[in-house]
């Protein structure tokens, strides 16, 4: 594998899940030369697993908590990357939150703020205040930002985590619009279901809200309906990100690419 991001530096928030997505975009980073840093809620046991699994590929890794609800947060989170590593050329907006699975009548109004203000506001917070610090330095960069097919399509019991991510879309392109002056990109990346730990629960509920007998035939018809046979992999977004992050994507902004089999094509 090439080393396209040797002497780069590369913060991906929500990373700190073994077998999620943020740990497999950091692995792709890794792999191809990029300094680390590793970033969650909190720092924990499996986080230190994520950052020493990635050490174990030849990778420098800095861990930094960040709540990216919390604007101060994300703030702090970029400005000890840049007095840690000196510098901060691609930020991946990847925490989430989509476990709260509920009809639409039934949704809360502290259920709808909490989903809104991890996925979309935390998105924001984010891409400010990376860009504040890639305009600083002035050497361009580059902001991706986590969507989903969700972003894309309705599906049902997830309101706010479809509206959310509908919503980072927009906020990718007007981003992308004020930022491409600076060498900045901003864009997204959407794929298909992936069962990382969040969604390995909608495996469960919605399995058996479409009424399959098991997870596994739940499974089984999705890879089905999909045109390449398979549910995605984390691989399959992490390549998605590196090639948007690569010199090869300079021209490419506003853009939210799907990376689902070709379940979603618009």
């Amino acid at each position: 594998m090439t080393r396209r991001f040797d002497g780069k530096v590369v913060v991906v928030t929500g990373s700190g899940k073994q077998r999620g997505l943020g740990q497999g975009i950091l692995q792709r980073f890794a792999d191809e030369g990029a300094t680390c840093v590793v970033s969650d809620l909190r720092l924990d046991d499996e986080s230190g697993a994520v950052a020493a699994e990635l050490r174990a590929r030849g990778a420098r890794v800095e861990t930094i908590a960040c709540d990216v609800s919390d604007a101060a947060q994300c703030s702090a989170l970029v400005a000890a990357t840049v007095d840690r590593l000196g510098r901060l050329d691609v930020m991946v907006n990847n925490a989430g939150i989509g476990f709260m699975m509920k009809p639409m009548l039934e949704v809360a109004p502290e259920d709808w703020d909490l989903v809104i203000r991890v996925n979309l506001s935390g998105a924001f917070y984010c891409t400010q205040a990376a860009a504040r610090a890639m305009i600083a330095a002035g050497a361009g960069g580059r902001i991706i930002n986590i969507a989903s097919q969700a972003a894309k399509t309705g599906f049902p019991h997830l309101p706010a985590y479809v509206s959310s991510k509908h919503g980072m879309i927009g906020l990718t392109r007007a981003a992308a619009v004020e930022l491409g002056a600076h060498g900045i990109t901003v864009n997204a990346v959407c794929p298909n279901h992936v069962t990382t730990g969040l969604g390995a629960q909608q495996n469960d509920y919605f399995s058996k809200l479409l009424g399959f007998a098991s997870v596994e035939a739940y499974l089984a018809n999705m890879a089905a309906k999909n045109p390449m046979g398979r549910p995605g992999l984390p691989s399959d977004t992490a390549a998605a990100c590196a090639w948007l992050a690569s010199d090869d994507a300079f021209y490419v902004t506003g853009e939210a690419l799907n990376v689902s089999g070709g379940e979603e094509m618009h």
